[in-house]
């Protein structure tokens, strides 16, 4: 399986690679992934403060910072065990976050992450990335499957997932295989997609 550094540098421009470029059929509009920049800090501060963004997540974003956020930034240009990457907009301006984490090269699977600002959503934004990161993990590292989890009140992102059709749920994959106790366990609801089930 070819390592995560490969995709780094594909995807950044500085080292000779090519952005991937997206037309939006509905939209009209251009959108690419691309390696997170730390003038992104703000946009990505944006939505972790944005309780309509962060109302269904687990994590307290409203406690993070601007340094937090470059942090995040700088850290994922050396993170072998996960790929980050921005969804830029036509005028590169950063839309929101996608990620495969957790990387596991030996039993070819990988998590997958999400967070897009507000004014991105229901703009093709969040449909392109999930779709193209997907591509990354299955034709570009290989992977054979690709799981996540929301909690079971996040009405809004369970009805994203089973339109894309990129997964199907599973009550106790993370239960029993990620390290979740049964109580966390019964607050989540598990997808998982398979490589040789991809659309």
């Amino acid at each position: 399986m070819e390592k995560s550094d490969s995709v780094h540098q594909r995807m950044d421009p500085a080292n000779g690679g090519k952005e991937i470029k997206y037309m939006d059929d509905k939209t009209d509009k251009k959108m690419y992934l691309r390696k997170l920049h730390k003038n992104d800090a703000r946009f990505m501060l944006e939505w972790m403060h944005d309780e309509n963004v962060t109302s269904g997540l687990k994590k307290k974003f409203h406690l993070k910072t601007l340094e937090d956020c470059i942090g995040f930034i700088e850290n994922s240009y050396k993170d072998d065990n996960s790929l980050h990457f921005a969804v830029a907009d036509e005028g590169d301006i950063y839309m929101g976050t996608v990620s495969l984490k957790n990387i596991d090269r030996e039993k070819r699977c990988a998590e997958f992450a999400i967070a897009m600002r507000s004014c991105a959503m229901g703009k093709g934004f969040s449909e392109y990335g999930m779709r193209e990161i997907f591509r990354i993990g299955w034709e570009e590292l290989g992977l054979n499957m690709i799981y996540w989890n929301v909690l079971k009140t996040n009405r809004r992102a369970i009805r994203f997932y089973e339109k894309m059709y990129l997964g199907s749920q599973s009550a106790d994959f993370g239960v029993s295989r990620r390290g979740y106790t049964a109580k966390q366990g019964e607050s989540l609801t598990w997808f998982v997609a398979y490589r040789e089930k991809r659309i």
